[in-house]
């Protein structure tokens, strides 16, 4: 397990939860319906489809944070996949999450 300061370390602090706008207002659970939600919090990846918990995290020399995690989707259990978060290139307090495949899932700012 890993601690905030290991976190810390790869340059993207995830003690305060990222979202985007319905991840934000769905934060502390289900408040507004929304076909498309991305909220990244230190333990877990939410999605409008899924819910990933991460089981491992590894700060890459870029400054990245990868991320391996196990995701339900509608009650049935997948297979553990990876995310990468980096900083965006656009505006640095905001995070972007990406798939294994390198697909761009969403751009996240701190939620308030």
């Amino acid at each position: 397990m890993l601690t905030a300061g290991q976190a810390l370390a790869a340059g993207i602090d995830l003690s305060k939860p990222y979202g985007d706008k319905y991840g934000c207002i769905n934060r502390n659970g289900q408040k507004v319906a929304a076909d498309k939600m991305l909220l990244l919090t230190d333990k877990e990846l939410i999605t409008a489809a899924s819910a990933c918990t991460f089981s491992d995290r590894q700060a890459q020399a870029d400054g990245s944070l990868v991320v391996t995690a196990k995701c339900e989707a509608e009650g049935e259990e997948g297979q553990p996949t990876r995310f990468t978060i980096k900083r965006s290139a656009k505006n640095a307090k905001k995070l972007v999450v990406a798939d294994e495949d390198g697909n761009v899932m969403g751009e996240v700012a701190r939620c308030r």
